[in-house]
């Protein structure tokens, strides 16, 4: 293959110093894999925020290119399972953490991390899902196993955030009542929007009395913050309830008894989005662009382009961005 240059962003290491800048790359930079994809749109999400910040959690080596999502058009393959001209997905797994991301032109991964894109998707709606929309689904999907719309009311953490802003989404979509906890009380409207009933403000959330068990008001809940958050919502789920986890920007540590789960049956699942099963994946991809297809794709997400990538990663960190924002790899 002819030795192509492509734009890149590229985090580099300098005296213990992160930075971070638009740079020329070669294909035969990359690293070696069964698929070589042009990538048309990637998606910002937290942890490629903090691999541009140098979090060594999540990417161990620099220079480095983020980018845990990506969609676009295969141009070379050495496998059966995807041919030239295919339009593929590729979220997770090592994508942007310590294998080059979707924050470059092209990429290249092993056969086994990429999705056909599904036909009732464009490459802008499955980025506007991404890694976050693929973790709603799986959170919905758990949670929808053991509880029905008329069990009762759902809480939903970090609402305006992508997980959060898609699962209720879906949830108004499947007929649950929800309620959002967020800390942007300007955002009420954008919230109702999107299908919540209901707007707890995060702070109040948070300073509930500290007691083993509190009035079980919610059938179940998806939090993606955890912490004092995800403490308090177990406390707060009704017998045989149900709360799924997926993040832990507020904290990773939990301060509760064993009796939300011994005196009231509670369960609380975790939700690992990076090494889902692929079947399982494919699975809830098929959902996600079918029934479960969030309304208003468009209207929840900002379009940016490689040139902004600093500036929405800064915003993100200091938590002011709300939705999806999807990254225009062609422009």
């Amino acid at each position: 293959m002819e030795q192509i240059e492509f734009r890149a962003f590229v985090v580099e290491e300098k005296d213990g110093t992160f930075i971070r800048g638009v740079k020329s790359k070669l294909i035969s930079d990359l690293p070696e894999g069964d698929l070589l994809i042009k990538v048309t749109y990637s998606s910002l999400n937290y942890k490629d925020a903090l691999s541009a910040s140098g979090n060594k959690g999540v990417t161990r080596k620099y220079p480095h290119t983020p980018g845990i999502d990506a969609v676009g058009t295969v141009v070379s393959s050495n496998t059966n399972n995807f041919k030239a001209q295919d339009k593929v997905i590729v979220t997770s797994y090592d994508l942007g953490m310590n294998t080059d991301g979707g924050f470059g032109q092209y990429i290249s991964v092993p056969k086994d991390w990429a999705v056909e894109l599904p036909e009732n998707l464009s490459m802008k709606e499955a980025m506007t899902i991404g890694t976050a929309g693929l973790t709603a689904g799986m959170s919905v999907l758990r949670l929808t196993e053991l509880i029905q719309p008329e069990d009762g009311e759902i809480i939903v953490s970090g609402a305006t955030g992508g997980v959060g802003a898609l699962s209720i989404s879906i949830l108004s979509k499947l007929g649950y009542r929800i309620s959002a906890i967020t800390g942007k009380e300007i955002e009420r409207d954008y919230l109702l929007e999107l299908g919540a009933d209901n707007i707890i403000v995060r702070k109040d959330f948070e300073s509930i009395v500290n007691k083993p068990l509190l009035k079980p008001v919610f059938a179940g809940g998806i939090d993606t913050v955890g912490g004092a958050i995800l403490v308090n919502m177990i406390k707060s789920i009704k017998p045989m309830g149900i709360v799924t986890c997926c993040g832990n920007v507020a904290s990773p540590k939990l301060d509760l008894t064993v009796f939300p789960f011994i005196l009231r049956g509670i369960a609380l699942i975790g939700i690992d989005s990076q090494n889902y099963p692929m079947a399982s994946r494919l699975g809830v991809w098929n959902k996600l662009s079918n029934d479960w297809k969030p309304d208003k794709l468009a209207e929840n997400c900002t379009e940016i382009t490689i040139n902004e990538l600093t500036e929405k990663i800064d915003l993100m960190l200091d938590g002011k961005l709300k939705g999806r924002t999807i990254l225009n790899m062609e422009k």
